[in-house]
């Protein structure tokens, strides 16, 4: 290769620091060993959000990925296990139910367990469909353990994820990619410096005056968006009229009892309340509709249903729920909040910084950025952001409750088409219909069908050709799942032996 072909990246600018610029600081550090220069500039001045302290399943890749040991992370976020998501008050008042990592038992026929289940409910069978997931037989009883990796076993049938400090992770990933090369610059970015005539980015610069110059920029600047928004002018898709809530207020809250391995989320007048177990505190948050609820009462209901003594004040977001036109416009790659915002009722805000950085990697470009790569970026980002919607958005409209005009309003709403399809096939025929890029799979769609009360009218037509009987084999898992459960260990003692954090509360 002669200099003059050589289209090789060789800087980058990260601007904005939190999770999602040190999670791809680390993650390009890690990948682009030699010959590249990587940058990042964040303020001190400059709060990040850090309330998204729960996650999915897949946040444990990225992890492999970098190397870093599960005790180590655990201990230094002061984290602790999740099985899943505990909904309350969700598709009624009193109601509860179960969305667990992994699926419910497993299949032993060509057609789903669920259709069993609907089978045995119509002759009377009371039992939850919750108690066919080993996750939960875990979680209610207040105990974790690793999945066995012997696929006959019961036990294998569950996975997990984490609950942590988002701050801490943030440092500990500062440090993973400080070791491989990468420099930080303190400061606020003041002015952006584009090309005269291709508005790509060619730097920003500091109150110090200093410029940093680069290839690629990436902006991590959060809800600003300083680069794709206010430089490059990228509009925004608004969600509200599918998802209402645009506030939020959170307060850390003093640990009471032993630590429970899932997050909890409770239906409240105006939005939701979450309730997330750390080793030195209780995280916990209210998401709300301002239409209908003032900041004032949302803090007032928070500070009520908190566990324990209020260890901070309250931290106050705005938001508008939706995603960027774009994810990736001439050399600037949007991550985190600055690409758009999904209130995180599945945890999954850590997890889009993750698939974006996962997608940049699978799509790297050269300096010409060429318009395939970037088409494609956006295509795949825009799918995945608008099957998450869906996915949320279901949590809301499939409820009964009529007891205040945020619930009225949802359970009323239109829906977007593809939401529609996948409730009415389910609804007829407890299928699951998938769509290209769908993060939460069968088992996730089939917890919150079910457990918010869209339970089908009429099985898998295939069923009927069957003519097996599961009930004997349901009651059969049931029980293995139950007798699994009770030799486990509680998730308090797991997390004390094997990752307690320093100076933590046990």
């Amino acid at each position: 290769m002669t200099p003059s072909s050589d289209r090789r990246i060789r800087s980058i600018v990260i601007v904005g620091g939190g999770s999602a610029g040190w999670m791809t600081a680390a993650a390009l550090a890690n990948t682009l060993k030699q010959d590249c220069e990587i940058k990042l500039v964040e303020s001190e001045l400059i709060g990040t959000v850090g309330v998204g302290e729960a996650t999915i399943p897949p946040i444990r890749t990225f992890n492999e990925m970098l190397g870093i040991d599960e005790r180590e992370f655990v201990a230094k976020t002061k984290g602790s296990f999740k099985l899943g998501i505990e909904f309350v008050n969700w598709g009624r008042q009193g109601n509860r139910y179960f969305h667990p990592f992994g699926p419910h038992g497993r299949a032993f026929d060509i057609v789903g367990l669920h259709h069993f289940w609907l089978k045995a409910r119509e002759a009377g069978d009371t039992t939850s469909f919750d108690d066919f997931s080993m996750a939960w037989s875990l979680a209610q009883r207040g105990r974790f353990t690793r999945p066995s990796p012997d696929p006959r076993q019961v036990m294998s049938t569950f996975d997990y994820a984490y609950h942590f400090d988002a701050g801490l992770y943030a440092r500990l990933l500062r440090d993973y990619a400080e070791a491989r090369g990468v420099k930080r610059h303190e400061g606020k970015v003041v002015s952006v410096r584009q090309h005269g005539e291709t508005g790509f980015v060619e730097g920003v610069t500091l109150e110090s005056g200093l410029e940093l110059t680069g290839d690629l920029f990436i902006d991590c600047s959060g809800f600003r968006g300083l680069l794709i928004g206010e430089a490059l002018k990228v509009g925004y898709q608004d969600w509200t009229h599918w998802l209402p809530c645009d506030r939020a207020v959170a307060m850390p809250c003093a640990k009471v009892g032993d630590m429970l391995p899932y997050t909890r989320s409770t239906a409240c007048e105006a939005g939701w309340q979450w309730r997330i177990p750390l080793q030195h505190r209780t995280g916990n948050g209210y998401v709300y509709c301002s239409k209908f609820i003032s900041d004032e009462d949302a803090e007032a209901s928070l500070r009520a249903n908190l566990d324990g003594e209020a260890l901070a004040g309250p931290n106050k977001l705005r938001f508008t729920t939706g995603r960027r036109d774009k994810f990736w416009d001439k050399n600037v790659v949007a991550i985190g909040l600055s690409s758009g915002f999904l209130e995180p009722l599945e945890s999954t805000s850590i997890h889009l910084i993750q698939a974006g950085i996962s997608k940049l990697l699978a799509l790297f470009p050269q300096r010409d950025f060429d318009p395939l790569i970037v088409d494609e970026y956006n295509h795949i980002a825009s799918t995945e952001f608008e099957r998450i919607r869906d996915f949320l958005v279901l949590h809301y409209k499939l409820t009964t409750r009529d007891d205040s005009p945020l619930w009225r309003y949802c359970a009323s709403m239109d829906i977007p088409d593809t939401l529609k399809l996948k409730i009415d096939h389910f609804r007829r025929y407890g299928r699951h219909i998938a769509r290209d890029m769908d993060l939460f799979g069968q088992p996730s769609w089939l917890a919150v069908h079910i457990g918010q009360g869209n339970i089908p009218q009429d099985v898998d037509p295939v069923f009927d050709f069957r003519g097996i009987d599961g009930r004997d084999y349901l009651g059969k898992l049931k029980a293995a799942m139950v007798a699994s459960a009770e030799q486990v260990s509680s998730h308090q003692a797991f997390v004390n032996t094997h990752c307690a954090a320093e100076g933590a509360i046990a």
